[in-house]
């Protein structure tokens, strides 16, 4: 709310001018009703300073219209104010709104990698957008309409009792059973909108899941699975949402009956009165216009309570995520600039780390790299290469063990910073829905196009961007769609290679490409970037070949270490893979 208390305060300031409108409007039209029936106006001490007010009681009666046209003047202003109110707090909500999804987003983006892994796309998704936009609403009109029906209550009864103390009785015999009705209502209904939502996050899940993998969906013939998988969220939000609207709908009609109730008892008791000559036609009508003032926005209480119970569940799953602690930050200071020139000497020391139900990822393993040094690392799946990386650019802490950047210990060293020294081309190659140009580009922002064409070169993708129809301005679909996996691979390089930072990450980066591209990138690599401390994980031993030195993992410990020609050398994991898969490649060759 901070910096639109002035808007809001506007909103209530032009409510209180409608208010006090509407009340002049049936005092009004009461006076006139009684002098066109050639009746005494009731109101007691209320009544004589009105009329004195629109001209005198004389000039009234002789001039009927005048009141009448300051009842069409009163209106007319009534609607400018109410359209001021509406617009005031539509302001304030919409600024609102939109600072509340700035700071989630930029909330979502400095929570740790352990709170993505858990947390459900589609989910984050709904409480971005359509939690946030339920909430906008609310503050727009139910904020306005609660402090409506507050203010009626509050002003309505003294206006009434002046006018006539037994109807201002009988007008409130139904006021008070349709709040309580209102309010256990509210109570029934608030745990239903949080299962509908919980409903319709499972289904934003489902179909963002689908569209991300259409193609793997296509290509399995997977279609009527998928189809089936869709239905079950989607009934579930289709129940989860009839047993809301029943809800809601016994609501509106039990509360429509007792108002029109409550209209019938003040007609009756009014008709009444008037046939004992205790009440004029004029004091009916105001009591019946005061009444329709007080009763609806009473009655819409229920459905504004609804909305509030809505608004309540949405702010409460918005919190969830707010409350989440973001990555920690070093106790001594935050360091927004480099705390020292980097070289690229990395030292890794029994260090342990485990997540998932699978245990200890990384187990006791030891190993330096000197600036300038090519380390290859080896191993099968889920020994533990990936998670190597991700302790690398602080994505997750370890538990125990040290690494450390130039004999500094990388756990008390701004996040930001040491993500800023590396360098590094994902597993799982990722690009935005934006043309080859911008992909590569977020490599170094504002880096000038002949960068990234140089980037690109050894990158080994020069030559085949050139021959889009529209170069580096192709747009590549969402996650580099229309590109091939090989292609993905060596953008996403290039944008590796435009940011210059001490150390190159490689998780299985040229898995994609065959062997012959391989080799000019892994030369280019050497020759232009040979002072670059550079990680490589693969699987093609042809791509450690070069490395200056090699580890081998297994289960999450080093089981072997040495150079390319040292590990050939010796019985053990490297060696067989090495036999098998040259033995696959001359049965290839063969084959050809």
């Amino acid at each position: 709310m901070r910096g639109f208390r002035r808007l809001y305060g506007l909103a209530i300031g032009s409510l209180l001018i409608v208010t006090a409108i509407n009340y002049l409007t049936p005092l009004v039209a009461s006076a006139t009703i009684d002098f066109a029936l050639s009746q005494e106006p009731q109101g007691g001490m209320l009544m004589p300073h009105l009329i004195a007010w629109i001209g005198g009681a004389e000039y009234v009666k002789n001039h009927l219209w005048w009141p009448a046209l300051i009842m069409v003047a009163l209106t007319i202003v009534s609607g400018g104010f109410s359209y001021l109110k509406g617009r005031f707090a539509a302001k304030a909500s919409d600024g609102i709104a939109r600072r509340l999804k700035d700071r989630l987003y930029d909330h979502l983006q400095r929570l740790p990698a352990k709170y993505h892994d858990r947390a459900e796309t589609g989910d984050l998704i709904q409480r971005c957008t359509s939690d946030v936009e339920t909430l906008r609403l609310a503050l727009s009109t139910q904020v306005v309409d609660i402090s409506n029906a507050v203010l009626l209550l509050i002003t309505a009864v003294p206006v009434m009792v002046l006018l006539d103390g037994r109807m201002t009785l009988i007008s409130f015999t139904l006021v008070v059973p349709i709040i309580l009705f209102g309010y256990f209502y509210i109570g029934r209904v608030k745990h239903l909108f949080r299962e509908v939502d919980e409903a319709e996050g499972q289904v934003t899940r489902v179909v963002q899941e689908n569209l991300t993998g259409l193609r793997v969906v296509r290509a399995f013939a997977r279609q009527s699975f998928e189809i089936d998988k869709f239905a079950a969220p989607n009934r579930l939000y289709r129940d989860r949402s009839l047993k809301l609207l029943r809800l809601m709908s016994w609501y509106w009609s039990s509360s429509d009956f007792i108002v029109l109730m409550q209209q019938g008892l003040v007609l009756f008791a009014g008709a009444w009165f008037i046939s004992q000559g205790t009440m004029t036609v004029g004091t009916l009508f105001a009591f019946v216009m005061f009444l329709n003032m007080l009763l609806w926005p009473v009655r819409q209480m229920g459905r504004t309570l609804t909305d509030l119970g809505k608004s309540i569940v949405a702010l409460n799953r918005m919190g969830e995520i707010l409350a989440e602690a973001e990555e920690s930050k070093p106790e001594s200071k935050d360091q927004t600039e480099m705390p020292f020139k980097f070289e690229g000497r990395i030292e890794v020391t029994d260090l342990v780390f485990g997540h998932g139900p699978q245990g200890a990822a990384l187990n006791g393993i030891s190993f330096k790299v000197e600036p300038g040094e090519t380390l290859a690392i080896l191993g099968p799946s889920g020994s533990g290469k990936s998670t190597l990386m991700h302790l690398l650019l602080r994505l997750y802490d370890y538990e125990s063990g040290s690494i450390r950047l130039d004999g500094r210990e990388l756990n008390e060293l701004d996040r930001q910073w040491v993500r800023s020294q590396f360098s590094v081309v994902m597993q799982e190659p990722f690009l935005f829905s934006k043309t080859i140009g911008e992909n590569i580009r977020l490599g170094s922002n504002g880096a000038a196009n002949e960068a990234i064409r140089d980037a690109a070169r050894l990158a080994d993708i020069h030559d085949t961007i050139s021959g889009f129809p529209s170069d580096y301005a192709t747009l590549v679909g969402e996650r580099g769609v229309t590109l091939s996996g090989g292609q993905r691979q060596r953008v996403a390089l290039a944008r590796a290679l435009l940011r210059e930072t001490p150390v190159l990450l490689l998780d299985d980066a040229l898995s994609a490409v065959d062997a012959e591209t391989e080799m000019n990138i892994l030369q280019a690599l050497r020759s232009r970037h040979g002072r670059r401390t550079t990680l490589v994980i693969a699987h093609r031993l042809s791509t450690l070949a070069h490395a200056d030195r090699v580890i081998v993992l297994d289960k999450g410990r080093i089981i072997q270490e040495g150079t390319h020609a040292e590990l050939l050398s010796r019985e053990g994991l490297y060696q067989r893979l090495w036999t098998i898969q040259n033995a696959s490649q001359q049965e290839l060759t063969n084959a050809d």
